[in-house]
């Protein structure tokens, strides 16, 4: 299994070395980056990680807080400071980090945690992560067994949400939230709060007002917009 990572980091150096032997030394798959705790909180309010690597002094909300928030998500991604000060390390480990990294990052340092943390995280893993290939969609009165790999959309739809594919609009008798539990978030991004999208079938982004964009995606005609709450994490998914 292929872990998702954040990373949390508001010095650009230091963000681009801890990048560097990330993929260096490991197959984990960093989804986004922030200089911001705020901004970084957001992005995990909606799209779910397995790993966020965690600097304590960061602008808006500081990394300590961001973890105690962090601490209350039914899924729980795994945290590991990374940080100049050593002052804090008690209260990391009471937050069950899963490690505490002093900068000057060393290197066999990480690259020890890497693999540590790919056994770390597949042992413990909750069940509430555990996603499966397919979803049940409702057509007709039919229940349609669903790769979620097919999955261009969704919208959200009060207490249900209308998902999209090539061949069509079905529902999924669940909320959003409960959906972006069962789709991996390499693929699916909530790019606006009654909106998820399959990055993978993303054809164009259109500059939009306010600085935002619409998406517009291979096999549906709907365009999909983003949200000003989620324009950063947006940028940075999709390299812009």
């Amino acid at each position: 299994m292929r872990l998702n990572a954040l990373i949390v980091e508001d010095e650009y150096l230091a963000r681009e070395e801890l990048t560097y032997l990330i993929e260096k030394y490991s197959t984990i798959n960093i989804v986004a980056a922030f200089d911001d705790g705020l901004d970084a909180f957001k992005f995990l309010q909606s799209n779910q990680v397995d790993i966020v690597f965690l600097d304590i002094n960061i602008p808006s909300i500081d990394g300590m807080l961001l973890a105690r928030n962090i601490a209350q998500f039914l899924h729980k991604p795994k945290i590991v400071f990374t940080t100049a000060y050593k002052e804090h390390a008690v209260d990391a480990f009471e937050l069950e980090a899963v490690d505490y990294l002093l900068k000057p990052l060393n290197e066999q340092r990480v690259i020890g945690l890497l693999t540590k943390l790919q056994q770390h995280v597949q042992a413990q893993q909750p069940i509430t992560n555990i996603r499966n290939n397919t979803v049940n969609l409702l057509h007709n009165n039919r229940i349609h067994v669903t790769a979620v790999s097919d999955i261009c959309c969704a919208i959200a739809n009060e207490k249900v949400t209308d998902v999209y594919t090539a061949k069509g609009r079905f529902v999924a008798q669940m909320t959003m939230s409960e959906l972006m539990l069962r789709l991996p978030s390499s693929d699916f991004f909530r790019c606006h709060r009654s909106y998820c999208i399959n990055i993978n079938d993303v054809k164009e982004i259109i500059p939009w007002v306010n600085s935002t964009y619409m998406i517009k995606l291979a096999h549906i005609e709907q365009h999909i917009p983003v949200s000003r709450s989620n324009l950063k994490a947006f940028r940075c998914l999709m390299k812009l």
